[in-house]
């Protein structure tokens, strides 16, 4: 049992990466914008991240360092394709790259330095119930901030005035243009929400996950996140049980190999990347003829004057 419970708090631990940098891309690709620079902005919200928590010895100066970080990169995202019309694919790209290389940099005097984690919520004659205590009522503020997020993504997607908007400027923002809305506003602040929760994705896996700061410990997270959009169909519950099967997959072979699964272990390693391909192909095939995302997705939009 005690072995059970390790596994699933370890699932929990490593889902709420890809939940938090997974439900920012969510809301930015409903507004119509496709942002390929999750990764990029990650990495550079884990090293700000864990810069902020070593410099102040606050866990939650090292979150806001971590998300300010994001909302920076994309701000410059959204300045150029949302102000300059410039393709989207391409700008994302160049923004992983940007990101990777100021983490380096940033990050250069922080490496080999460790700080304490993120605190654990401990409520007396809960936590220490036998496997849900810790699961349900001992997990640090990142799990339970990441939960709250995507309900509240729900909620304001399918029953809001505002999520309506939301939506119509991905799907036909003519449309929304017409009717008076400011489509560049909405999707601005759509990629700046998405940025900060990448951000805060990026600064959760120094703060929470592992207490120190290595130049790539995003591992492809950032590409993972944008996987998992695709394949919860653009839909927060989707979003959510998906991340945690991503989660249980790369947390599960790293069990196996120290239960000495005679399998090579950069097969293993690999497990996670490989269920993301087979994923998306299978959900691919069952489309029947159409995407269910955005009309607009990735469309760059000029009204007319």
């Amino acid at each position: 049992m005690d072995m059970f419970e390790a596994i699933l708090l370890s699932i929990v631990t490593a889902s709420t990466p890809l939940l938090l940098a997974a439900s920012g891309e969510l809301v930015t690709e409903r507004a119509g914008v496709l942002n390929l620079g999750v990764e990029g902005m990650m990495i550079l919200g884990a090293a700000c991240g864990f810069g902020g928590a070593w410099l102040t010895g606050s866990t939650t100066v090292g979150a806001l360092c971590g998300i300010a970080a994001g909302m920076t990169l994309a701000a410059l995202f959204a300045a150029m394709t949302i102000g300059l019309a410039v393709n989207q694919v391409a700008a994302g790209l160049a923004l992983t790259i940007l990101g990777t290389g100021l983490a380096g940099l940033i990050g250069l005097g922080f490496v080999g330095e460790r700080i304490a984690a993120a605190p654990q919520l401990a409520i007396p004659g809960l936590t220490t119930l036998p496997v849900v205590g810790r699961l349900l009522f001992g997990q640090d503020a990142f799990v339970y901030l990441s939960l709250g997020l995507i309900a509240a993504i729900a909620f304001v997607l399918v029953r809001t005035r505002a999520g309506l908007i939301l939506r119509a400027a991905g799907d036909n923002p003519a449309s929304a243009h017409a009717l008076g809305y400011d489509v560049a506003r909405i999707r601005t602040l759509a990629v700046l929400f998405g940025g900060g929760c990448a951000g805060l994705a990026g600064a959760c896996l120094p703060l929470a996950y592992t207490p120190f700061f290595a130049p790539g410990m995003t591992a492809g997270r950032g590409w993972i996140a944008l996987a998992l959009v695709v394949f919860a169909s653009w839909r927060p519950a989707r979003l959510l049980a998906g991340a945690y099967l991503f989660g249980a997959v790369s947390i599960l072979q790293l069990h196996a190999q120290a239960f000495g699964v005679g399998l090579p272990s950069q097969l293993m390693s690999a497990l996670p990347y490989l269920a993301t391909v087979i994923v998306l192909v299978l959900i691919s095939r069952g489309r029947r003829g159409g995407s269910v995302g955005p009309a607009a997705l990735g469309t760059a939009f000029v009204p007319d004057r």
